[in-house]
């Protein structure tokens, strides 16, 4: 039973990245940018770490309970990481979603690796089942849809052809602070982690179909 719960585990976690490496950017060779996308992310983790090590103090930031001046300096140093995707969109060669995705799948993977898989190992292997290493992994695939839509909204932005460009800045906004709002909104409902999960799902697809519809425009616009 560990072990089936083990390899339930696993494919939730990893077979969607497969799978839209398979369907996307197999063809393309785009494996080396997806690495360096992820040497990229892991980058901007140690600069984040250094910034926080360094100019906040831990009274802000070890707080048990939500505090909104730790919560708002966590979103003010994620900055970073808009700023290695924007970096990776302009160093990667090739056009179009291929590009996207590999920027963005890279991203995942390593966020995945780094922040995940040691849980997953060493939690969903013991002796009892729980459903907490599920919803991690299906937390997970939201994080993928999250990311890919960064990145889209990211190279949205950097576009002098896109008009109501106030669109995607309000959606970028919305993701770099969502950690904020999303967390006022679960403290003050006190919803379950099933319904907290589902709820951020549901922002996750917003988001998400709102970019995919934004790119889809322009790039029949452009012809990409």
């Amino acid at each position: 039973m560990t072990l089936y719960h083990f390899g339930n585990c696993l494919a939730l976690l990893y077979v969607p990245y497969y799978l839209t490496y398979n369907a996307v950017l197999s063809e393309y060779g785009a494996f080396y940018k997806v690495m360096q996308s992820a040497g990229m992310y892991m980058f901007t983790q140690l600069c984040k770490m250094l910034v926080l090590a360094t100019f906040f103090p831990d009274s802000l930031t070890a707080h048990d309970n939500f505090n909104f001046i730790a919560e708002l300096l966590r979103a003010s140093i994620d900055v970073i990481d808009l700023l290695g995707i924007a970096l990776m969109l302009s160093k990667i060669p090739g056009k179009g979603h291929s590009k996207l995705i590999s920027v963005g799948l890279g991203w995942s993977t390593a966020e995945l690796v780094l922040s995940r898989a040691l849980t997953l190992w060493v939690g969903a292997r013991g002796a009892e089942f729980s459903w907490v290493y599920i919803q991690q992994c299906l937390e997970s695939n939201i994080l993928l849809i999250q990311n890919l839509s960064t990145t889209t909204l990211l190279w949205l932005y950097s576009r002098h052809d896109l008009h109501k460009k106030y669109v995607v800045i309000l959606l970028l906004a919305t993701t770099i602070f969502k950690p904020i709002w999303i967390e006022v909104i679960f403290h003050n409902l006190a919803i379950g982690s099933w319904t907290q999960l589902a709820f951020k799902a549901l922002i996750a697809c917003v988001i998400g179909v709102s970019s995919l519809n934004i790119y889809a425009g322009l790039a029949q616009l452009i012809g990409i």
